[in-house]
């Protein structure tokens, strides 16, 4: 098979085992079998190769990756033994921005960082998130990772996909070259581009990206308080999202999380993202901090507009971020990981994910908070969360385990990774991705056997001879 790719790509794009030896991961997750690593540059040579597995009898499917650095999750590493991987890096074109209707149409291979650059000094920005400049734009959104404004999904208007028959088709919102349309993401009958979303059904080449406006004035109240007074103070900012006058997603890192983060440790840490006009950004931010001091919960109450900055790494990277500015991300990623972007997976320090939904009400979070209390007693791993709010109803719940690069430290790690799955599921709290040792919980977790059946069903129909490999949700 392996001659066949190679008429397709030239011999400097195809890596076969063992002279393609995996550099680990930095979630220390069994690394799998993969045969050969692919790197095309040009969306044909993704459509042929495609084809090439697609054909009847093929021994092993394409695992697609944009960058790889899904770290904590399983980075680069399929979710099953015996794959391909296709590595879409080399795609890395942004095809069209488009400052006016607000879009940018941008391949895998484009990260965050990138993106932000072609948009400094202009009316728009993208939807940072909190990791490296260095992830993918796509890759993140296609998994459903959350930005400092929104659930990355949400920014997805159109896909351009390549079929398992080697097709290429443009589902949701794409551009017209003869004409400008509305960038509206649903169009006419069924939706379609939701189905790529965490799924193996096709190869995303390209998607577009909603841009957003650049607000004219931006502030961020960071608000200190202490175990006590959690539930409390959750209550009071929901209160505060709920009325509208929180910009972006809340954030708020636990005493645990801000030490693994590399910041400053003592108290839980908020930060409220508040921008408009300057008139109104002025009026919000007092609003939000006569109330604060109002309530008597928060022990400092800061206006980022008042005052000297701050030098704790991760205020700066947060600050930044709701501007749109990924610059400061990486250094809170080498705070947190003790190496730079390119060398995490090979080097840096042992670090897992696991991110439940949990109901935005103090009582919900301070649940959320005994549970993880419990992990450390049947572990001894204490893990740290971060609180993203994505709306007044619901929480982003940010679970991170941090240990030492060994396998003793590994195992304790796992262990408290699988009770956290055990535990947070019996609470009702679900996770919203998985890592590539959990793919089996898409069944242990799935509210309706049928609906999970009709994904299978497409799948089988989709893709009868598996030219795209299993993946963690199907």
């Amino acid at each position: 098979m392996l001659d066949t790719v190679r008429s397709v790509l030239p011999a400097s794009a195809v890596a076969a085992a063992p002279e393609a030896p995996g550099e680990g991961n930095v979630g220390m997750y069994r690394e799998r079998i993969v045969h050969a690593t692919l790197r095309p540059t040009e969306v044909s040579q993704v459509q042929e190769l495609v084809k090439v597995f697609g054909g009847p009898g093929t021994p092993c499917g394409l695992h697609a990756i944009s960058t790889g650095r899904n770290w904590g999750l399983g980075s680069r590493e399929p979710a099953t033994d015996n794959a391909v991987t296709l590595d879409l890096s080399g795609l890395s074109r942004i095809r069209t921005l488009d400052l006016d209707r607000g879009f940018a149409v941008v391949e895998p291979g484009v990260t965050q960082g990138a993106l932000a650059k072609q948009l400094s000094g202009t009316g728009r920005i993208i939807n940072v998130t909190a990791s490296s400049a260095h992830t993918s734009v796509v890759g993140n959104g296609l998994d459903r990772g959350v930005g400092l404004r929104r659930q990355r999904v949400d920014d997805l208007a159109g896909l351009e996909v390549v079929l398992p028959d080697g097709d290429l088709a443009h589902v949701g919102w794409w551009p017209e070259e003869h004409r400008s349309t509305a960038v509206y993401s649903h169009g006419l009958g069924p939706e379609l581009t939701p189905l790529f979303s965490q799924s193996n059904l096709g190869v995303v080449t390209a998607a577009v990206v909603r841009l957003l406006p650049r607000p004219e004035a931006q502030r961020t109240i960071r608000l200190s308080f202490t175990r006590n007074s959690l539930a409390g103070a959750t209550d009071a900012m929901r209160r505060w999202v709920s009325q509208g006058l929180v910009g972006g997603v809340l954030k708020v890192y636990d005493v645990v999380s801000a030490e693994l983060y590399g910041g400053r440790v003592g108290e839980f840490l908020a930060h409220i993202s508040v921008d408009g006009t300057d008139a109104s950004a002025r009026a919000v931010a007092r609003v939000i901090v006569e109330e604060a001091h109002g309530t008597g919960l928060f022990t400092e109450v800061h206006d980022s507009a008042v005052g000297t900055g701050s030098d704790d790494v991760v205020v700066r990277m947060v600050e930044s971020a709701y501007a749109g500015d990924p610059d400061n991300n990486d250094a809170l990623l080498e705070a947190t990981l003790g190496q730079t972007a390119e060398h995490i997976d090979a080097e840096g320090t042992g670090w897992l994910f696991f991110l439940p939904m949990v109901p935005f009400s103090g009582q919900r979070i301070a649940e959320a908070h005994e549970l993880l209390g419990r992990v450390f007693e049947e572990t001894g791993v204490r893990a740290g969360c971060t609180v993203n709010a994505l709306s007044s109803d619901i929480i982003d719940f940010v679970v991170s385990i941090k240990f030492q690069r060994n396998d003793l430290a590994a195992g304790q790690a796992h262990s408290a990774l699988e009770r956290c799955y055990e535990l947070f599921a019996e609470r009702g709290f679900i996770p919203y991705r998985l890592d590539i040792d959990h793919a089996e919980w898409v069944d242990r977790l799935s509210t309706d056997s049928r609906a999970l059946q009709l994904t299978r069903d497409l799948k089988t129909f989709l893709d009868p001879n598996g030219a795209i490999a299993p993946g963690r949700y199907a």
